[in-house]
């Protein structure tokens, strides 16, 4: 990582030095989501997913993510989460959306601390592929929804919450980045379904 003199914004670039298991920090928690399209006779398995996720800079949304992938985080003393979940957005050249498990069209939302909870810092840039960020509806409105960038999105620093970053299975990123869609509304013509995840 490296800061700005001015404003002490983290930047994470693809030039930015890793520690030897590939993360940014060694103490941050690393998960995993497997990915598959499942609407086909033979699912077709697409890889998985490794991300750090900054607890170093965003604990508090990095925990709710966290627990959302272990089944950790229990209602009415079931697991919720992203296992089974789809990823229901799909902008070529921009972003892979996912993480909709209360109605599983984009339009739910809960955390681990209720309905939403507030923005914790822009400290991380949207500089590149490959980086985790919370979907919102406007300030201090995160939920479960998330999104992986495919190229910088310096537009949206200072709007949603960079948490993490992918550090094995990009090339699974960009074969979902590549799957048709309707272009009216974005949604993949296949079930682009996290079959497992979990902690590493």
């Amino acid at each position: 990582m490296s800061n700005t003199n001015t404003t002490n914004n983290t930047v994470v670039t693809s030039s930015t030095t890793l520690a030897p298991n590939n993360t940014l920090n060694n103490e941050n928690p690393v998960v995993f989501m497997d990915v598959a399209i499942v609407n086909q006779q033979n699912p077709v398995h697409l890889g998985r997913i490794k991300i750090e996720l900054f607890a170093d800079v965003v604990p508090k949304t990095a925990e709710n993510f966290r627990q959302f992938c272990t089944g950790e985080h229990r209602v009415a003393g079931l697991p919720i989460g992203y296992k089974d979940c789809t990823f229901h957005k799909i902008s070529k050249d921009f972003m892979i959306q996912g993480g909709d498990f209360v109605k599983r069209d984009g339009s739910g939302r809960t955390s681990i601390y209720g309905e939403r909870f507030a923005d914790e810092n822009f400290k991380i840039k949207h500089s590149g592929p490959g980086l985790l960020s919370m979907v919102n509806s406007g300030p201090n409105s995160n939920g479960c929804q998330f999104f992986i960038t495919c190229v910088a999105a310096e537009w949206l620093d200072g709007k949603n919450v960079v948490f993490g970053k992918v550090i094995d299975g990009l090339k699974v990123v960009r074969t979902i980045e590549d799957i048709p869609v309707n272009p009216q509304t974005n949604k993949p013509k296949y079930d682009v379904v996290i079959t497992e995840c979990g902690q590493l």
